[in-house]
């Protein structure tokens, strides 16, 4: 049974004991604090409590939310970590009926739309202090060392900042590097914690959904990769998980990276000579964050491509029946197999997935330069790809680089720009432009691939075909232009020929 409670003990509390919230409780409870538990489903809260008699800090559990808040030191902390949505609502609502006051905190730890972290502070300012947390991780990021993106009120930040700090992941404070200690079972210490203040109000959230959506593109690349090599190049699994071991030992040395070389050598469990890749159904899922980031990019007016196109690439794959039914009708070229060197094909597609990789990365950067203005917070972009360089999934050595980038310019208009990464993709730039080629002649899909070419050509195109684009708008709707030959601002419109054609707006 959960113990009962007499007097405020706790360190902090946890509400939502599924996988994330058990492994991100005992992470609490291994750095010395002492954590009061509650799950709405009575046995699960006692069968965890039991399970784990002798962590560090100690578990406390609560078979009621009034014994869960009476257990709370002040002022009392409280994460939730339920579905985003109706869910969180409903478990601030029982928090303040069941004691919660004006200067405790709540912080929702789960993927929620960052838009409702907006307005839950404010519907709850005059009752408690609601506070926003990325997390990213998974579920042994909770257990050892998550990635933690805060965003909230100040003061509250300060009550929370020393255990984000002591349950975060860890880097080298000289590399960057993510510590591994983790590996062990054991709790990290030393090294640069993966967390930092972000922002107000909603900023924590909106910063872990655009690392959400570029995790979408980071994905997406690396199975072109994938299908580029074994497609083209004829490359079985086992072989391609040392092509990605090697590529895991340089410039592209990642989680993504490291655990796709794992599964690529996995065998089938039902008949050990097949290889388990090639045995899972190509139809990938999404629980909606990308999908938030490409949508939130289009209502902001920046060039996502990479991001939204590795969001309609996991949709594509959800119609697997039609797709079938569709291989059987529509034909592609009649290009016949790769044959040129597959070390030189392997390069080529290393330097594309490289370079696709900067451009999602810049696109997502300069998605959150613009939410800043729109929404009036100050984020520090050097201090967000610090806190991804461990613990989350995205953590890798290039965002060490991506960190120096910003800490050299803090007003970089574009990871494109900075030196480093500008002299890496021009010498790459052949190689990319070869495998979108390769892949455009052999019928292979490789839509991120491909975009992210296209957003580098037009992001440094000094002219674009726009100016024919709002003549027509200008012909059509009389939607004004600028011309190349007055100052910016200036609008005209003239009368195009058949004058007498009806308008109408677009």
């Amino acid at each position: 049974m959960a113990k009962k409670t007499s007097q405020p003990r706790a360190d902090i509390g946890l509400i939502g004991l599924a996988v994330m919230g058990q492994n991100l409780a005992l992470n609490i409870a291994d750095h010395g604090y002492k954590i009061s538990v509650f799950n709405r489903t009575t046995s699960v809260t006692n069968d965890f409590v039991a399970n784990n008699p002798n962590t560090p800090g100690g578990l406390v559990g609560c078979n009621t939310l009034k014994a869960f808040v009476a257990s709370l030191k002040k002022p009392r902390k409280v994460i939730i970590l339920v579905k985003a949505g109706p869910a969180v609502d409903a478990v601030v609502d029982q928090l303040i009926k069941a004691g919660i006051q004006k200067n405790d905190i709540v912080v929702d730890a789960g993927n929620s739309l960052w838009t409702d972290t907006i307005r839950r502070e404010k519907e709850y300012a005059a009752k408690l202090k609601f506070f926003g947390s990325g997390v990213s991780g998974g579920e042994i990021g909770a257990r050892f060392g998550p990635s933690l993106m805060p965003g909230g009120d100040k003061t509250a930040w300060k009550h929370l900042e020393p255990i984000w700090k002591a349950i975060s992941a860890k880097v080298d404070r000289r590399t960057g590097k993510p510590l591994d200690d983790y590996a062990e079972g054991k709790p990290v210490k030393g090294g640069v914690p993966c967390t930092a203040y972000v922002g107000e109000n909603g900023a924590g959230h909106y910063v872990k959904m655009v690392h959400n959506g570029i995790e979408y593109a980071d994905m997406q690349v690396i199975c072109e990769a994938y299908q580029l090599l074994s497609q083209l190049g004829g490359i079985k699994p086992d072989e391609l998980s040392k092509v990605f071991a090697s590529w895991n030992k340089g410039d592209l040395a990642s989680y993504l990276i490291e655990i796709t070389a794992d599964i690529l050598q996995q065998r089938d469990p039902v008949n050990k000579r097949n290889f388990i890749v090639d045995k899972v159904l190509d139809t990938a899922g999404q629980k909606g964050t990308g999908k938030w980031t490409a949508v939130n990019a289009l209502d902001m007016g920046i060039p996502a491509n990479a991001i939204a196109e590795a969001v309609f690439a996991r949709c594509i794959s959800a119609i697997k029946d039609e797709r079938v039914a569709a291989s059987k009708q529509l034909k592609g070229p009649r290009t016949k197999k790769y044959t040129g060197s597959k070390k030189k094909l392997v390069e080529m597609v290393r330097d594309a997935l490289y370079c696709s990789k900067v451009c999602a990365y810049a696109q997502g950067f300069q998605l959150m330069a613009e939410a800043q203005k729109e929404y009036g917070w100050k984020l520090n972009f050097g201090s967000i790809a610090s806190i991804w360089r461990g613990g989350c999934i995205i953590r890798a050595n290039f965002l060490q680089k991506i960190t120096e980038a910003f800490k050299n310019n803090r007003k970089l208009p574009n990871l494109l720009l900075d030196p480093y990464f500008k002299r890496k993709v021009n010498a790459a730039q052949a190689n990319w432009r070869n495998v979108v080629t390769l892949a455009a002649n052999h019928g292979v899909a490789a839509p991120v691939f491909m975009t992210a070419l296209a957003y580098y050509d037009g992001y440094r195109a000094d002219r674009l075909p726009a100016n024919l684009l709002q003549a027509q708008r200008d012909y059509f709707g009389a939607h004004t232009y600028e011309r190349i030959d007055t100052p910016r601002g200036k609008f005209f419109h003239i009368d195009w020929p058949h004058p007498d054609r009806p308008q109408e707006k677009a």
